[in-house]
């Protein structure tokens, strides 16, 4: 049984999706105006591996992420300049332009990281439609109003404001920190519209003005339009965001819908730098490519998995480098695996580890709240006690076939992409390794057996294959 903590709620609750057998996942995805930080490689890997828990549970997943092209101002604001217009005119180029570059910057980051496509990447230039049409309802149902071409969100029309934050409107209004603007009846009051001076490049006709849509608007209306106007499964994103944009995304898109927007929001934390939060506005972050440079993608990914998703991670060289030496460890595991299959004389017999235990192990841990850290104990637990017997030469082949094929089965779960190595073999295991070929040639077996012998106590062991060929590999 799945149990999720749901920020909405506070609580852990038992998940059980909308329609059987089928999940819709909505993740605010990056404003694409830089190259992505390592603080959205944890929030992405972080909901990749949520989705594929889902999906190793049997369930189909529809996984939709959007990229933010335009609308989302410099310091989160309402007024001032488009995040991406700035690049724009900086570089004298399409803003669009600058979009596609970092779009494509985040999908390269995405793919070392083994991420998931999603089912659906929107962008808000690509529904400006639908947002009109989406504020214009608002507008109807008098929930907004327009003024000096610009529309806000009435914030005491929605009495349940603040549900998801836990911040009451009497107390933010008390120690509003909310830019004075004469169009609004209430400071807390949001853009849904924002009329566009003449210097602004993406803009659009609208009923009230040439404009542009505020940030908040434009995950409600992409959610809804791609969900069908329905209430989804899990809204995910980064915790930093819950206020001001995720409540308002509930604000706006339950006044319209008339129900739920979502029935979880999974909210991830963000990672940290000397306690303070890694983010390009703080000029501490430290970007995916320039982490890849240093250390191998899935070093990256297992550190992120090292922690959960709910709790903070600090970045530092030391948990690098722990990472690095884990996946060591699982790789070694595996290779070892790889080359017992055909090494052990030993093709049956009995099973003397208990698979099953460790499945339902690792179950239990991704079913409570997708608790990567204990999952990846569950790995380490298993690969001592492999490791003993491999020492011992107990594990004949069938069962390393069995613990690659378990190995293989949850690590749909974690994506870890093991790749084989190579190593260097010393001069004296390929002295033995010719003299028992020679041993071969000449039929002489009981020598040729011998050899092979010496070369595994040596750590090392020897394939045969054609025409008297042999390949060497550590053990």
């Amino acid at each position: 049984m799945l149990k999720i903590y749901n920020t909405l709620t506070k609580t852990k609750e038992e998940f059980q999706p909308i329609h059987p057998g089928k999940v819709g996942m909505y993740v605010c995805g990056p404003t694409v105006y830089d190259h992505c930080h390592l603080g959205h490689a944890r929030g992405y890997v972080n909901m990749d591996t949520i989705r594929r828990h889902l999906e190793y549970s049997g369930l189909e997943v529809r996984y939709i992420m959007n990229y933010t092209d335009v609308g989302h101002l410099v310091h989160d604001a309402e007024v001032g300049e488009d995040k991406i217009e700035q690049i724009a005119k900086a570089e004298k180029i399409n803003p669009l332009d600058v979009a596609d570059r970092y779009i494509q910057s985040c999908e390269e980051d995405f793919t070392s990281l083994n991420i998931k496509k999603a089912s659906f990447n929107p962008r808000p230039t690509q529904y400006i439609a639908q947002i009109i049409k989406f504020v214009a309802d608002l507008i109807e149902k008098d929930i907004a109003y327009e003024a000096n071409g610009s529309v806000y969100f009435s914030v005491e029309k929605f009495p349940q404001y603040g549900k998801l934050s836990g911040r009451k409107t009497d107390e933010l209004l008390e120690g509003a920190r909310v830019e004075k603007n004469p169009e609004k009846k209430n400071p807390l009051d949001f853009a849904l519209w924002i009329k566009a001076n003449s210097e602004h490049i993406l803009k659009w006709p609208s009923p009230w003005s040439e404009g542009y849509p505020g940030w908040h608007i434009e995950c409600s209306v992409m959610s809804s339009d791609i969900f069908a106007g329905e209430t989804f499964d899990i809204h995910g994103g980064g915790n930093e965001n819950i206020f001001p944009h995720n409540e308002n995304e509930i604000a706006q898109s339950e006044a319209h819908l008339g129900e739920k927007m979502a029935n979880f929001w999974v909210l991830w934390s963000m990672v940290n730098i000397e306690e303070a939060k890694m983010s390009k506005s703080l000029k501490n972050q430290t970007t995916i490519k320039a982490v890849l440079e240093k250390y191998d993608p899935m070093v990256v990914r297992l550190w992120i998995l090292s922690s959960h998703y709910h709790s903070p991670i600090s970045y530092s060289e030391n948990s690098l480098a722990q990472a690095e030496s884990n996946l060591k460890r699982i790789t070694d595991f595996i290779i070892n695996l790889r080359l017992r299959r055909w090494t052990s004389k030993s093709e049956s017999g009995e099973n003397i580890i208990d698979l099953e235990k460790y499945k339902k192990d690792f179950e239990k841990a991704m079913n409570d709240d997708f608790n990567t850290p204990v999952a990846l104990s569950v790995v380490y637990d298993l690969i001592t006690e492999t490791n003993k017997l491999l020492q011992n030469n107990k594990l004949g082949t069938a069962e390393a076939k069995n613990i690659l094929v378990f190995w293989e089965k949850i690590n749909k779960v974690l994506g870890l992409a093991i790749a084989e190595t190579t190593i260097e073999i010393p001069e004296n295991i390929t002295k033995i390794a010719e003299a028992r070929k020679s041993a071969r040639q000449t039929k002489d077996f009981q020598k040729s057996d011998d050899l092979r012998k010496e070369i595994e106590k040596l750590g090392y062991t020897i394939e045969d294959l054609k025409d008297n060929e042999y390949q060497i590999k550590k053990l």
